[in-house]
């Protein structure tokens, strides 16, 4: 499947409320604290209380920019500021999704909102001559993938293609842009998250973000195609760039055996580590067959985001969803997220609530900018490695259990295990807990098809509405109005 969209993230990375710090992490790349994002997929606002970087891209096709959508209206994205405001002095970031390339692919019709439009007249927004009109298909579509000329200045599957080249349009972007940060008073959004096509040339791209307020953090999508002449790696220079490569491997990786070939990531002509936003999955390949997904066989899902999370290799996203049918599923409940305190409930599946996951996060934030070490793998569907002194996890994607002494860096002392708990705030841990002796090995009894990590770290805040708290930066939402039928 083609890209849909070319994923610009503003962020000014919130490693810490405080002041020099958040300045110093202020720039198109994000610092060593709190590099997890999560996804949360179809939540409305009223129901938003996690945290995510990358879009809930669920079909947003623009016919305004009234910030009204499926999620919500202005009042109830405005009625949301309390837990903004938590989340932000908690250290996690907050993002206002929205799209800035393109309107809708429908012909005409009448936003949620009550907008009336057609394909390139927006009354009062845009008209004809503000989109781009290829002439080099008979519709303006992309029929040739291998065509340059077509992937970077035609339409994508009939989606009205903005003029970002041009003034008038850049400008009604800016004034976007602003309503977003007023319905967001006081917070102002330190990160405001576009949606943008990957099928546009580079320097647009640079001249648009120029305008952006500040150094914006800047993640893109631009899906590799073997004999493509669009890559990746031409992309970087605008911010990072999800590589779907990663995604695909790590697949292949759980599901065939082979999780040893993992040990070096930037050595694969991919984007390299510090410029890659990477996932095991997401909304779309969820609902495909490009990448693992929770119904994954023999626990590989869960084992492959704890692989995610643990190496040091790009900045990783995790998805939180709910259950589906087919892929054209909507959200359960009009949108409105519920959790049970450890996973979903009413259809949710709240992965970012999962123990592993949520403690895996604590483990990667922990472990900071630590490069890999003490890697060790007896056999390639077991591996072991650490963060230095910081952190470390033993993986176990065989059937039987894994018993070993362990050879970390970690300092001597009692380490709760991030897999199975939690330091309990009493000195105690929810879970396992492991020793690491003076010369830095723990033994340990790997489960089948799960893992141990230990991290050096436990005081690490996180933002959730519904009485927890967990490890992650920020929230995506959608903002602006949409086609009713969508």
């Amino acid at each position: 499947m083609q890209s849909l969209a070319l994923l610009l993230a503003l962020a000014a990375t919130l490693g810490s409320v405080n002041a020099t710090h958040f300045k110093r992490l202020r720039g198109v790349h994000l610092g060593t604290a709190k590099r997890v994002i999560v996804q949360m997929f179809g939540w409305n606002w009223d129901s938003y209380g996690f945290v995510s970087r990358l879009s809930v891209v669920d079909g947003l096709q623009p016919v305004s920019y009234t910030l009204t959508s499926k999620r919500g209206n202005r009042q109830q994205f405005q009625n949301r500021l309390a837990w903004f405001t938590a989340c932000h002095n908690a250290g996690v970031g907050v993002i206002a999704d929205t799209i800035w390339n393109h309107m809708t692919g429908m012909d005409s019709g009448t936003g949620v909102a009550g907008s009336s439009f057609t394909h390139y007249v927006y009354p009062g927004t845009y008209q004809y001559q503000d989109f781009h009109h290829c002439g080099l298909t008979s519709n303006d579509d992309i029929s040739d993938y291998s065509n340059r000329a077509q992937v970077q200045t035609c339409e994508l599957v009939n989606l009205a293609d903005l003029a970002t080249d041009t003034e008038y349009v850049r400008g009604r972007l800016a004034q976007l842009d602003a309503s977003k940060r007023t319905a967001l008073h006081p917070l102002r959004p330190e990160m405001v998250l576009t949606s943008i096509h990957r099928h546009r040339r580079r320097r647009p791209l640079q001249t648009l973000s120029a305008d952006f307020p500040g150094k914006p953090y800047i993640t893109q999508e631009v899906i590799f195609g073997s004999g493509e002449p669009v890559t990746p790696n031409e992309y970087t220079g605008n911010g990072d760039v999800q590589e779907f490569r990663y995604t695909s491997t790590i697949k292949d990786a759980f599901l065939n055996g082979n999780i040893a070939a993992l040990q070096n990531l930037d050595n694969r002509g991919w984007v390299s580590g510090t410029s890659a936003n990477v996932f095991v999955a997401n909304h779309d390949t969820e609902r495909g067959d490009s990448s693992l997904n929770i119904n994954s066989p023999r626990n590989s899902f869960i084992l492959g985001t704890i692989f995610s999370l643990a190496h040091p290799y790009g900045t990783p996203t995790v998805l939180s969803g709910f259950t589906f049918t087919n892929s054209d599923d909507g959200a359960p409940n009009n949108g409105a997220g519920t959790c049970s305190t450890t996973g979903g409930s009413g259809g949710w599946r709240c992965e970012h609530r999962y123990v592993a996951f949520s403690g895996m996060v604590r483990f990667r934030n922990a472990a900071g900018s630590n490069a890999l070490s003490n890697w060790y793998s007896p056999s390639q569907d077991r591996i072991a490695f650490g963060r230095g002194s910081a952190a470390f996890v033993a993986i176990n994607n065989r059937d039987d259990a894994w018993s070993y002494t362990f050879q970390t860096a970690l300092p001597a002392g009692s380490y709760c295990d991030a897999i199975t708990g939690k330091p309990n705030g009493s000195g105690g841990c929810t879970g396992a807990v492991y020793t690491v002796s003076s010369s830095g090995t723990f033994t340990a009894s790997v489960y089948p098809r799960s893992a141990v990590a230990l991290y050096n770290d436990s005081n690490i805040a996180l933002c959730d509405n519904q009485g927890q708290s967990y490890a992650l930066r920020s929230a995506a939402m959608a903002v602006t109005e949409t086609a009713a039928e969508r």
